[in-house]
């Protein structure tokens, strides 16, 4: 009867450890984006080239986004730098430089302390028309590319 009554209490102390493990996987902020990927489509040589990501804080404790980082310089993040409150909304601005002629296919990855994702990949696409005639494409460095 003893050891009957030994394994129960161990067996419910399990449980118990458990599930308070679980319930601690489950707190703590958590980011949930509405989009995860911008297509452009085809865009004209030099038009604007931003864009946003929505996403909203579904956990239960503030979430705060330490960095944003885009693949390359032509494309560049711009994200809330004060915690956002669980529940509540925001965006994450990117720019994507449209004086070079081509496919666009970039990444931004965002740091955050979200327990779901803590390093996420958002991502541009699209297609930019050539430069009209008389106007010199740039090329990676910034500079025209005829130079």
């Amino acid at each position: 009867m003893k050891k009957a009554v030994f394994t129960l209490v161990l067996m419910l102390m399990a449980v118990m450890s458990f599930n308070k493990a679980a319930a601690q996987i489950e707190s703590g902020p958590k980011i949930d984006f509405t989009k995860e990927t911008h297509d452009y489509g085809t865009i004209k040589y030099g038009a604007d080239g931003s864009c946003s990501f929505e996403f909203k804080n579904t956990g239960n404790a503030p979430l705060i986004i330490s960095n944003a980082k885009g693949s390359c310089g032509c494309t560049v993040p711009e994200w809330p730098k004060e915690p956002i409150a669980p529940g509540a909304k925001a965006s994450i601005k990117v720019k994507y430089d449209t004086k070079r002629p081509g496919a666009i296919n970039k990444s931004v990855t965002i740091t955050s302390n979200a327990v779901n994702e803590p390093t996420k990949v958002i991502r541009i696409k699209g297609n930019v028309l050539p430069a009209p005639e008389g106007t010199a494409p740039v090329n990676n460095s910034g500079v025209p590319a005829n130079n």
